[in-house]
């Protein structure tokens, strides 16, 4: 019913349908996912994976990404500040079997910041690389971008780069708020487990 009733067209229903089987997502997650409109930000990212990548890895990889990526569970504060040469997550893909390099800009693309992933996918393909894992993805979220100078930034990299934007939810939904442990609660339960 919630397929039948929020799904705009045919290939929508069946992209949720196959994510169902595949995931097995109960309604609810369906629901969010329909609302958050994860049909039409899958596989949009900028990238240059075609190029990069063999092409059964070259369509998963694309696939994975989204744009843009909606982080409803992060929340930045105004503190938050970047640091050098530190790669802010890093994955391994079990069905790449691949290295993942995300790095999070909180300001819009600038095309240095394609060289400086591009470093980070060198250093973790020199330091944990290892035989048969296949080429080291990197993922660029950034707050916004301009597509021609995405897609121009990327043009001469050799290495596996997509680029998307990020949305963040600043605050908890009104009706959730009193129903979470607040950070000093938490931090308290935790200081109680370690002592026990």
């Amino acid at each position: 019913m919630v397929i039948i009733s929020k799904c705009k067209n045919y290939s929508e229903a069946i992209f949720y349908v196959n994510n169902i089987i595949q995931n097995n997502w109960s309604r609810s997650v369906l629901t969010h996912q329909i609302e958050n409109g994860l049909y039409q930000r899958e596989g949009k990212a900028i990238n240059n994976f075609e190029l990069t990548l063999p092409k059964v890895n070259s369509d998963l990889a694309r696939e994975t990404l989204k744009d843009p990526y909606i982080f409803n569970f992060l929340t930045l504060t105004k503190e938050y500040t970047e640091r050098d040469f530190y790669i802010d997550l890093l994955f391994y893909h079990t069905r790449l079997h691949c290295y993942v390099v995300i790095e999070l800009k909180t300001i819009e693309f600038e095309p240095e910041h394609a060289g400086k992933l591009n470093f980070y996918i060198k250093a973790v393909d020199e330091k944990l690389r290892q035989n048969g894992d296949e080429a080291t993805i990197g993922i660029l979220l950034c707050k916004s971008k301009d597509k021609f100078v995405a897609e121009y930034a990327l043009s001469d990299i050799n290495k596996p780069i997509g680029i998307s934007e990020y949305q963040l939810t600043q605050s908890l939904p009104e009706k959730l708020k009193g129903s979470l442990p607040t950070i000093e609660e938490l931090e308290l339960e935790l200081l109680n487990e370690k002592e026990e």
